[in-house]
């Protein structure tokens, strides 16, 4: 602890003559005056906020430090407030846990415990505060060791991070995607909630009969909490739905008019030459469940439809006559077990990002089964994205369904360390609205440059990010070592959008996100699946499967408003994937390994300490800049993934997929019950219809 505490001091100490560098002034905001409200004697919330964060830097730097009492007794007198109370035990309790937490790290591990150790000596030589940029590398390789050696050496690392996402092709898909539209069922997610406050819900233009159902709802307490829900009743060029669904419709038309869409009304899913899309709708308020349907289908009539797609959309009210009218019946008359209710808690849309992601690979496997058997693959996008489809000719030869057609997704092969894998997962990329007029192919997260923010000396996972896009997503087979015939990259960086699974190796292999993942679902859908089988299931990088992003151009409010949301869930990232990695592993070396840089940033040997610092560290960048409503906001969170939940879930999707197979073995031999189960589902498939 004296090596932890010595950093902390030195990180966070008072800005003197003698003190060569800080990273911020810890003991200059907590010896600020408080300013008092007009009764004169309550210190104001800002000032105490503020004093509270800067308290839990001095506890940190140990019983040495001369303001280390006042810090304690300050926070200690907070817990008698009923108003401080939970914020001044969240402090505390961080202080301990973060210590605890780097005792244990360095008894385990000593080779963190000696780069703690060189920290600290570098920390005390005056002349080494001078040398920016290895200063900067010497805090990294304690707390976030993962951005060091890129800034120098980019191109390197590129290079380096490609050989290691190198797979040898021994065998391309004999039977690879020919006919997409008829082939591939694309999904995507939506968050919807109720008109804002501010939003006379008598004014909106919908039915009688929706308006009333809406206000009812709006009365309702809420159930659920997403970044940016879109708000029943927005204009619609700002309406994230219809914004995607009129994208996809004229990337449909595009594809009919290059010859890769049947018109024909018998060659495609839809059985009206369509394209299928399913949609899963996440609520704030269960009322939304009932009038999701008629909402959209009056907003879509509204603005003059759709000519090239149908629409299903299931909110969780939808997957539970799945489960209740389909699954269960089955479970319990034909594979004779008992109730499978408590088994399929899964298989839903509300509640942490995971679950809907989740859902969207797994309807693909009922879909093929109770719907429609010749769907062989599905391919999610986010409705904030869209094709390009000039610039993907232009630039890249193919349209967006003919990029879907290469026999790399669900070829074999070997890794970087002559492990088999086999490529049945599909992850493409994606460019910027403002940066496509230089390129199809320009990252849309690039090196940062500048000044570091105080949080960012703990944490920054821009970089390996943007190190990750670089060698995994603007990858381009040519001649050469990577030609996409017998070489490719496997990515392990991919996008909430722009990617897929083959039907085969989703029922194979049986990936999923765990529930409680609410940040960053789409990375961690692979790791539930990369240490459990012989040949390991991989994403295959295809190049020029890409995506333009819209979001800034028609959403910005949304972004500003989530900012805060997003900052915390990236936080509670950190304890999620590091307590998840261990939990499927034991230790986080192995998927760390493989995750490693940008994806594997998440997964630290310190999570506490990284996210309590990176968190007061940012609440107290707040305060520097006066930004006060922010800096009060931020102090809001606790999160708790337990290891037990996964192996629930791992069960229940177990159970799931046990039942589709058995349930199609059971339509094989043309049983009557299955045949009238099948019926069943059809039936509430096409209720979903819209």
């Amino acid at each position: 602890m004296n090596n932890f505490e010595s950093v902390i001091q030195a990180l966070f100490q008072k800005k003197t003559k003698s003190a060569a560098f800080t990273i911020f002034d810890s003991i200059q905001q907590f010896e600020k005056e408080p300013t008092y409200d007009l009764t004169g004697d309550q210190m104001g919330e800002y000032d105490t906020i503020c004093k509270l964060n800067a308290s839990f830097f001095i506890k940190l730097m140990g019983p040495d430090h001369p303001d280390y009492e006042k810090a304690e007794g300050f926070l200690n007198k907070m817990i008698t407030y009923p108003e401080w109370k939970e914020t001044a035990k969240f402090y505390l309790s961080g202080a301990d846990a973060v210590c605890c937490e780097i005792n244990d790290v360095c008894q385990e591990d000593q080779e963190f415990l000696k780069s703690l150790k060189q920290l600290r000596q570098y920390l005390s030589e005056r002349k080494n505060a001078v040398k920016k940029e290895n200063l900067v590398e010497m805090i990294h390789s304690v707390f976030f060791p993962e951005a060091t050696g890129i800034q120098n050496a980019k191109q390197e690392r590129i290079e380096e991070l490609r050989n290691r996402r190198t797979i040898t092709i021994s065998e391309l898909n004999n039977n690879p995607i020919t006919e997409p539209a008829r082939q591939i069922l694309f999904t995507s997610n939506v968050l919807l909630t109720v008109p804002s406050a501010s939003t006379p819900i008598e004014d909106l233009p919908f039915s009688d009969s929706l308006k009333k159902e809406l206000k009812k709802t709006a009365e309702e307490t809420q159930s659920y909490w997403y970044d940016h829900p879109i708000q029943i009743g927005v204009e619609p060029k700002k309406n994230e739905i219809l914004y995607g669904l009129r994208e996809l419709d004229q990337t449909i038309e595009f594809e009919r008019v290059r010859g890769n869409v049947p018109d024909n009304k018998t060659g495609n899913m839809t059985g009206e030459g369509k394209l299928a899309v399913v949609l899963s709708v996440s609520v704030t308020h269960k009322g939304l469940q009932k009038i999701a349907g008629q909402y959209l289908k009056e907003e879509l009539i509204r603005t003059g439809g759709l000519n090239n797609i149908d629409v299903y959309l299931f909110t969780e009210a939808d997957t539970q006559r799945i489960i209740n009218e389909v699954l269960i019946p089955f479970w319990t008359d034909c594979m004779d077990r008992d109730s499978a209710r408590e088994f399929l808690s899964v298989f839903g849309v509300d509640g942490e990002y995971g679950r809907h992601y989740s859902f969207l690979k797994a309807i693909a496997a009922f879909w093929q089964i109770c719907i429609y058997p010749k769907v062989k693959a599905t391919f999610k996008i986010d409705l904030d994205q869209v094709f390009p489809q000039k610039e993907l000719v232009e630039e890249s030869g193919s349209s967006a369904f003919e990029h879907l057609m290469t026999p790399l997704w669900g070829a074999k092969g070997t890794d970087c360390h002559g492990c088999p894998v086999e490529l049945g997962l599909i992850a493409g990329a994606l460019v910027n609205e403002k940066d496509i007029s230089k390129s199809l192919f320009t990252p849309d997260v690039n090196f940062p440059h500048g000044e570091l923010s105080p949080d960012e000396y703990i944490f920054f996972n821009a970089l390996p990010q943007a190190l990750s896009t670089e060698a995994e997503m603007m990858t381009t087979y040519q001649a050469g070592p990577l030609d996409g015939k017998k070489t490719c990259i496997q990515r392990v960086h991919v996008t909430g959008g722009t990617n897929g699974i083959l039907v085969d190796a989703l029922r194979c292999y049986r990936p999923f996100t765990p529930s409680f993942i609410g940040r960053a679902e789409d990375q961690a859908y692979i790791m539930s699946v990369m240490l459990n089988h012989s040949a390991a299931p991989a994403y295959v990088h295809k190049d020029g499967l890409i995506m333009r992003h819209d979001k800034e151009a028609f959403a910005q409010e949304a972004i500003k408003n989530a900012y805060i949301g997003k900052l915390i869930g990236d936080y509670i990232r950190i304890l999620n994937y590091s307590a998840y990695a261990k939990a499927l592993a034991g230790t986080i070396t192995k998927l760390k390994d493989k995750l490693d840089p940008f994806t594997g940033g998440f997964i630290s040997k310190i999570p506490l300490t990284v996210v309590y610092l990176r968190f007061a560290l940012k609440a107290a960048s707040f305060f520097i800049s006066g930004n006060k409503r922010q800096g009060f906001d931020f102090t809001r969170g606790d999160p708790s993934p337990l290891k037990q939940q996964y192996e629930k879930e791992r069960l229940e999707w177990d159970i799931y997929y046990d039942i589709l197979a058995a349930l199609e073995e059971a339509l094989n031999k043309k049983e009557p019950f299955a045949c009238d189960l099948q019926r069943r589902a059809a039936e509430i498939v096409r209720q979903c219809r819209y």
